[in-house]
């Protein structure tokens, strides 16, 4: 590495290869790092390639610098604002009892006290 990087530092870089599990970003001519799938974006990405390209420009904010193995780990992601929470609308809380229809009453009756009723529908 040429050039010190250090975690928390936001580069620009252009991406040079696609992987299944991510895309390797060049930070300057002799500096690379990986962009893991789950650092392109937020959410779900099945395709790293549904979202960068060879030779694209992008922004990364770095991870993480391991001098020993030369490895830096990039984000994408890191550099997005986060999408709200999905909004569940509240409904009002039923008890299970009011869930319950009438006819469905009878299945709750046991085993034991339908029996009879069975044997005689089969006999007939």
């Amino acid at each position: 590495m040429t050039k010190t990087y250090q975690t928390g530092d936001t580069v620009s870089g252009k991406v040079t290869g696609i992987q299944p599990y991510g895309a390797f970003v060049a930070l300057d001519e002799q500096t690379q790092g990986l962009v893991h799938i789950s650092e392109i974006t937020h959410g779900y990405v099945k395709e790293v390639s549904e979202y960068l390209s060879v030779g694209q420009e992008v922004d990364v904010k770095v991870l993480e610098v391991d001098e020993k193995s030369k490895k830096i780990s990039l984000s994408i992601r890191a550099l997005q604002e986060q999408p709200p929470a999905a909004q569940r609308t509240e409904k009002p809380k039923q008890s299970l009892q009011s869930h319950v229809n009438e006819n469905d009453s009878e299945g709750f009756n046991s085993l034991k006290d339908k029996m009879q009723e069975w044997i005689k529908r089969s006999g007939q």
